[in-house]
């Protein structure tokens, strides 16, 4: 198995902007923390960044402070970085093509928003032939209400863990997977 660790979307619109994430507590330092750990590890690291395609878009408009990544991201090395337009981190960039030209097998989930863009991310990794491990304490989200009701954070993070369990990649902690380097 070789393993690359995917850290999505860790922005500041997530922390100082419009759509602060509040669940679970504590998943930044868990990504810190494996970025750390795979970097001392030998397993690269790949930073993706969303950016809102249309220019008068409410959030990650390209040059924005929401849109910049979060300081302790950048204070930290990774081997590549992606910018995408769309939830699936595969679409529209050149992530797969990068991931198999290292050999890599297996994508490790990390980032912001548990069901949207790390939820997606992961279904694309499985049906591109990938392996996925998803990491329960490493991503997280915010409450939602919409026209077709409302969840809140911790509803919304447990249903997609328990979705992704179901089929499509192997749920852990961020010290399982440390453990699991080890």
């Amino acid at each position: 198995m070789k393993r690359a660790l995917l850290v999505v979307d860790v922005q500041n619109e997530y922390f100082t902007g419009k759509l602060p994430v509040t669940y679970p507590p504590g998943s930044l330092n868990n990504i810190l923390s494996m970025i750390d750990y795979a970097r001392e590890h030998g397993v690269p690291v790949v930073v993706v960044q969303h950016t809102a395609p249309q220019q008068d878009a409410p959030f990650f408009r390209k040059g924005t402070e929401g849109w910049n990544l979060h300081p302790e991201i950048t204070a930290r090395h990774y081997d590549h970085l992606i910018e995408k337009n769309l939830p699936g981190s595969f679409t529209g960039t050149d992530l797969e093509a990068w991931l198999r030209n290292k050999h890599i097998d297996t994508v490790v989930i990390t980032g912001y928003m548990t069901q949207m863009c790390c939820d997606t991310t992961a279904r694309q990794a499985l049906h591109l032939g990938f392996s996925v491990e998803f990491v329960s304490d490493a991503t997280g989200t915010l409450p939602v209400s919409n026209a077709a009701g409302s969840v809140t954070a911790e509803e919304l993070h447990r249903a997609i863990l328990v979705t992704q369990a179901m089929r499509f990649g192997k749920v852990l902690t961020a010290g399982q997977w440390m453990d699991s380097l080890a």
